[in-house]
């Protein structure tokens, strides 16, 4: 009897062990993401901390981390010396345009590569993942002799136009559909008398959102923060983008880092706000997807 007792405390004792071993191990799992959270995080918090201060509190040792007195007066330098608005509405109006593009053409393209096949299919894919390594700046000046002949310089269309069949992309697109979307899907959606459009729309979009959010989340970012097409093609001051306008401002200005930091600050709200919004997508799908696993 003693002998059964001591071998039922042994395995309450190993079990209560077991759940120690698991709450510490989660603990310091929280840790390190609450760690990593606030070194992440620190730089953009720096950022909205410094549009609060002056020029004279700025460069303090050891730095400020907490707000300031001069937003007001950041704020009004600003708006002054830049049209800091028409800079947000043609960074905000440029990254939409080309996340949409961009998502709609390239999600088109990889439905294709994936699921057709196709004369020269074999081809034109290698192509394209040959176009990744090439450097971007070296379009630029061709790129640039085009948009003069066309007439679209100091336009938004320069911006987003010749990356609508973005390569990466494209090759994103065709990865995750070549996963996500069922072959004998598509064959149902047939026999029920859809147009290959209409597969694409129906079957093709609700199946890829995740991938679909990934790709919006990277285009709507490297669109925003463009800068050397936006320093290239946009040379009138009230078609300039906010990366291109800060610029322009520092150069120009002395003293204006508060103005800057302001505009930077101001900047990232949309790009915060476009993560929060595709990131949710990301979630839910992939949550999505293990409960139907």
């Amino acid at each position: 009897m003693s002998t059964l007792q001591e071998q039922f405390t042994a395995k309450r004792q190993s079990k209560s062990l077991k759940g120690l071993g698991r709450i510490s191990g989660r603990i310091i799992l929280y840790f390190i993401l609450i760690l990593f959270f606030f070194i992440f995080a620190y730089p953009f918090y720096h950022v909205f901390i410094l549009a609060t201060r002056d020029y004279a509190t700025i460069y303090t040792n050891p730095p400020p981390y907490w707000v300031g007195t001069s937003l007001v007066e950041n704020w009004n330098t600003l708006f002054d010396k830049i049209p800091y608005h028409y800079n947000m509405f043609n960074s905000l109006g440029i990254a939409i345009l080309a996340t949409g593009t961009q998502v709609f053409f390239c999600t088109m393209a990889g439905f294709a590569f994936a699921k057709y096949e196709f004369r020269f299919k074999g081809v034109l894919f290698p192509f394209i993942l040959i176009t990744i390594m090439l450097p971007r700046f070296l379009w630029l000046i061709p790129t640039f002799q085009m948009m003069v002949v066309l007439r679209w310089t100091n336009t938004w269309l320069p911006m987003f136009v010749p990356q609508i069949g973005n390569a990466f992309g494209i090759f994103l697109m065709t990865q995750f559909i070549e996963g996500s979307v069922p072959v004998d899907l598509i064959d149902a959606a047939r026999i029920d008398g859809l147009s290959e459009l209409q597969i694409l729309l129906r079957v093709g979009f609700p199946l890829s959102r995740a991938g679909i959010a990934v790709l919006g989340t990277i285009s709507f970012v490297f669109s925003w923060n463009d800068f050397i097409y936006a320093m290239v093609m946009l040379t009138s001051e009230k078609a300039r983008t906010i990366p291109v306008a800060l610029s322009e401002m520092n150069l120009r200005s002395e003293g204006v880092i508060g103005p800057v930091m302001l505009g930077n600050a101001l900047g990232l709200i949309p790009i915060l706000a476009a993560f929060l919004f595709f990131s949710k997508q990301i979630i839910s799908n992939m949550l999505a997807g293990s409960i139907k696993g």
